[in-house]
């Protein structure tokens, strides 16, 4: 597969940032999907501070109601983020912006394992950590997001 194709086919895995793709080509072959899953994860935690943070802000703020990624809009949806009462609504604005003003990035959580209930508790928790605590925390969960992805988009082509 040429690199172009292999952008075009896996540039959205983590969260529309092909350049990760682009990178994690020159890997290929890989035998597996954790092969290639790895090989993304690599080229993620090798990049500069700046560019891990930019990836981290290219992520939806969590039960917002503004434009995301499809696979986004999925996500949050399969953890009833896009049915939030009232109240669950603003509950999440603050929390957003309260977790946005401490660290300089959104709160990223892999909803597909989670409910509304575990993620606000994950939320309140993570308020606590330190910034660098949180920005190694966020990349996993980002980690986990890709791999959801990942292993969605396989499954679909098989």
């Amino acid at each position: 597969m040429s690199q172009e194709a292999f952008v075009a086919a896996l540039g959205a895995i983590f969260e529309n940032t092909p350049a990760i793709a682009a990178k994690a080509w020159h890997q290929r072959p890989f035998d597996t999907v954790d092969d290639l899953h790895q090989a993304m994860v690599a080229v993620v935690q090798a990049d500069s501070t700046e560019a891990q943070l930019a990836l981290l802000r290219a992520h939806p703020d969590l039960g917002s109601r503004t434009a995301m990624a499809e696979a986004s809009v999925q996500e949050q949806a399969s953890a009833g983020l896009d049915r939030l009462s009232p109240e669950e609504y603003s509950r999440f604005h603050r929390l957003n912006r309260a977790y946005a003003e401490q660290f300089g990035f959104p709160f990223i959580i892999a909803v597909r394992s989670h409910t509304k209930a575990s993620i606000l508790a994950a939320f309140e928790e993570r308020l606590q950590n330190s910034r660098a605590a949180e920005l190694q925390t966020a990349l996993q969960e980002v980690f986990k997001i890709a791999r959801f992805r990942l292993d969605a988009m396989v499954g679909a082509e098989a």
